[in-house]
């Protein structure tokens, strides 16, 4: 039956191809076919009827039943193993080595304690001989190629935790410290902020010295510049953890970048002489560093005083990468607008450095046609612009987005010298791979993550559009004029940066969700209006300024970026007072999880696989909001304590709270109005605070005698007390108490409902959500701390703190009084 189904298929085809020439047969002669050649057996059209089409001959039914054998768990699977042999072919297995990679740092980062080097290596040697021994059997050789990957992964972030090594202050100290400065930055207070390299301490001197600090001061002498050395009586304080469990870890960055402690000075530093062999007592790597950073200072200076106000700030920072002095106002309008990318040295300026450079060069050489036909212009140009970004980059401060952005745009760019696509999955899998070796823990962050996503989103969306349009016919383009040819033009790139900015934060959304737990409405209106601005006016008029400033002629091309940069302000401000709020609270690591396959489904895959992007797509929708919003958080240091009471309120314990930690548990709880304490004298107190009946649900806090008490919605009672002696009345009736006291070694409440939380506890482990559950009969509140032990290398400072030993704070000793005089 299935032979003569072919064979009536072949003859209805023959049918069909005769009917279609005969309709030449009587204008064109007939050729006869050579006798070496195959004739075809052609079977003349009956006379009567059209032809018949080789669809009417299969039914319905035929059809059915070949879509149902295609459905049989034996022709999905023959489906799939086409399907996945075809991906290998084309090249997929390398692009999953880059992600393979990645699982394996973000197994080693969330290991819960640090592995030795023997068991690291261990793993991967084993991995490696069985993928070699496995090679007989592919797959199996896949699973050991695999595991080898991430084992590697694993290895690379031990790696570079043992190359960072830096030494953590353990506690709070002033101390005099002498060294020599990194970098300043001028901060929008007012402040300056000095990175130092420690040379010595004193009174008293440290015996565990941090080598590299970070201190803030009022103002510093004339004539300071990088590479100075200064001395100066500082208050230094050891790096702090997360401001709540999952949240940003000052400590881990810190630790990466190799800063042991941060501060502030007690005065103004003063400039020490220079001294030792070479002309200013440094060594010749501190001075090429040096002189770096201070002709980054000097250009940001110039900037800042042709162009002035906020417009010169940001100047200053898309230049050479100095953005510690934008107001915070017009940060926070351009992160409420979803535009504050632009501030941050990255792919896109990097890209905008590189396409300016090619296109002004590629226009000088369209000056000479008779030069430009016989060299290769466009691999002079990539050249070029390959060396402008290398510049870009260190006059920019070698930072870690703009280090990695260069990794991925170099490749681009010797990609085109050797005559290779210069935009493909495979260019971007090995920038990853880069950046995975030299800085493995980048890939736990959020920059690592949303710039390699939005990247991956757009090259993959624009090969399925390429592909798509190839295997379309187009037709020639009908004759318009010249106002409708602009027309056309305008629409087409305001419909391809409006498709950018939708493929580009649907990739990142859950990603910025995840780590700042925000978003931005109006992003998308925001791009359309500001990002024609940035690449047609601010960055080319910025990077002719950079060529020109050498001879003096940057002023009307600065004042030209100024006056873009104005635009730029008044519409991310304008977009901003019009965003609703950003706040959007916290999701689950599997919800993000879960997006990240289904994006490496959905940009690695070229066939119908792809498809497999939707479950886990849709799973990770599903699962956003799988994550209990804590009710109540406590600062590591625990003097603050916030807690929702309704509304789109956070009560909070004191009058000035810290700003970073209060804008981002306002972001974590979706919040957007503090309530401050309400403080009473003991004598004019309008009610007993001892009295838990006075306090209604949703109460505010309650302060006096070193007390102070808030009833949270579910009608728990919250209590934070100076010491153990003013928190033991509170055991009758409160569910929750935090004692300010790291002295308070045991817990006052013999009532195991109540749940004490001292400072020492917070000390070793960090800062604290607690949840209530009124329906436990065992217990009314469970806790969360953000660090646990045993400690990881960037946490080993915190059981050296004063805090976590159990000490009251450090009181320097008083001078014996003089004897009086007989």
């Amino acid at each position: 039956m299935a032979g003569s189904g072919r064979g009536a298929d072949e003859s209805d085809g023959a049918v069909c191809s005769v009917s279609e020439r005969s309709l030449f047969a009587a204008s064109v002669p007939v050729i006869p076919a050579p006798d070496s050649l195959p004739r075809l057996d052609v079977r003349p059209l009956p006379p009567e009827g059209p032809a018949r089409v080789p669809s009417q001959k299969i039914g319905p039914a035929v059809r059915l039943r070949g879509h149902l054998r295609q459905l049989s768990p034996s022709g999905i699977r023959n489906s799939m193993a086409s399907a996945a042999g075809m991906e290998i072919d084309r090249g997929v297995a390398f692009l999953l080595v880059p992600v393979f990679l990645a699982c394996g740092v973000i197994f080693y980062f969330s290991l819960a304690s640090e592995p030795d080097f023997s068991q690291t290596i261990a793993v991967v040697v084993l991995t490696a001989l069985c993928a070699a021994v496995s090679r007989s059997w592919r797959k199996t050789h896949l699973c050991f190629v695999v595991a080898l990957l991430c084992a590697l992964g694993v290895l690379a972030a031990k790696v570079e935790t043992w190359r960072a090594g830096t030494q953590m202050l353990g506690s709070e100290i002033p101390t005099r410290l002498t060294g020599r400065i990194v970098s300043l930055d001028r901060m929008a207070n007012g402040r300056i902020r000095l990175t130092i390299d420690v040379i010595s301490t004193a009174r008293p001197t440290l015996r565990y010295m941090p080598k590299r600090v970070r201190a803030s001061a009022m103002k510093i002498p004339p004539g300071t510049t990088a590479g100075s050395k200064v001395t100066g009586y500082v208050r230094l304080l050891p790096p702090t953890g997360p401001v709540r469990p999952d949240g940003y870890d000052y400590s881990f960055d810190s630790y990466f970048a190799g800063i042991g402690a941060s501060g502030f000075f007690l005065g103004t530093p003063k400039i020490v002489p220079p001294d030792g062999a070479s002309p200013d007592g440094a060594p010749l790597a501190t001075r090429l560093s040096s002189a770096v950073e201070n002709a980054r200072e000097s250009i940001a200076d110039h900037v800042r005083g042709s162009i002035g106000g906020a417009e010169g700030e940001i100047a200053a920072a898309l230049i050479v990468g100095v953005r510690a002095g934008i107001p915070e106002e017009i940060n926070e309008a351009m992160r409420r607008s979803g535009i504050y990318h632009i501030i941050s040295i990255s792919g896109l300026h990097m890209a905008l450095v590189a396409g300016t450079v090619m296109a002004l060069l590629r226009g000088a050489f369209a000056l000479f046609p008779d030069f430009s036909s016989r060299r290769p212009v466009k691999k002079y140009a990539a050249a070029a612009a390959l060396f402008s970004i290398a510049a870009y980059l260190i006059i920019s401060g070698v930072v870690v987005a703009a280090e990695r952005s260069f990794i991925m745009l170099a490749v681009m760019l010797i990609a085109v010298l050797f005559d290779r696509a210069a935009l493909t999955m495979r260019n971007l899998a090995i920038s990853a791979i880069a950046v995975i070796v030299v800085s493995p823990h980048e890939v736990v962050g959020p920059s690592f993550q949303m710039s390699f996503a939005a990247t991956a989103a757009l090259v993959g969306a624009y090969a399925g559009w390429s592909d798509y349009r190839a295997g379309r016919a187009a037709a020639p383009p009908p004759r318009r004029t010249s106002l409708g040819f602009v027309t056309r033009k305008f629409l087409v790139a305001m419909s391809g940066l409006a498709m950018t900015s939708i493929i580009a934060g649907s990739a990142t959304g859950l990603f910025a969700i995840w780590h700042f737990q925000r978003v931005s409405p109006l992003s998308l209106f925001a791009n359309l209006a500001i990002m024609p601005i940035v690449s047609l006016v601010v960055m080319p008029f910025a990077v002719l300024s950079a060529l020109a400033m050498p001879f003096g002629a940057d002023g009307p091309l600065l004042y030209v970026m100024g006056k873009g940069l104005t635009a730029m302000i008044v519409v991310s401000g304008w977009i901003s007072e019009r965003s609703p709020i950003d706040a959007v609270g916290l999701i689950s690591m599997q919800s993000v999880l879960l997006a990240t396959i289904a994006l490496v489904i959905a940009t690695m895959a070229t066939t119908w696989l792809r498809l497999a992007a939707l479950p886990f797509a849709l799973a990770g929708l599903l699962t956003i909001s799988d994550t209990p919003t804590p009710d109540v958080l406590i600062s590591e240091n625990a003097r603050l304590v916030a807690l929702p009471i309704g509304g789109g309120e956070l009560a909070v314990n004191r009058a000035r709270p810290n700003e970073f930690t209060i804008d981002n548990w306002k972001h974590a709880l979706k919040v957007e109005t503090i309530i401050m304490p309400e403080t009473f004298a003991k004598t004019d107190m309008q009610f007993d605070i001892t009295d838990s009946a006075d306090l209604p649900p949703g109460a505010p806090f309650y302060c006096t005698a070193g007390l102070c008490l808030a009833r949270h919605p579910s009608g728990a009672i919250v209590a934070l007390a100076d010491d153990r002696k003013t928190a033991r009345p509170a055991c009758a009736f409160a569910d929750l108490i935090v004692i300010d006291d790291a002295t308070a070694y045991y817990n006052p409440c013999r009532n195991p409902l109540v749940l004490v939380v001292t400072k020492r506890q917070l000390a070793r482990m960090g800062s604290a959500a607690v949840f209530f559950d009124p329906q436990s009969a065992t217990t009314r509140a469970k806790i969360r701390f953000a660090v646990e032990e045993p400690y990881r290398p960037w946490h080993v400072q915190r059981k050296f703190s004063r805090e976590a030993r159990g000490l009251p704070p450090y009181r320097k000793a008083e001078k014996p009084k003089k004897a009086a005089a007989q």
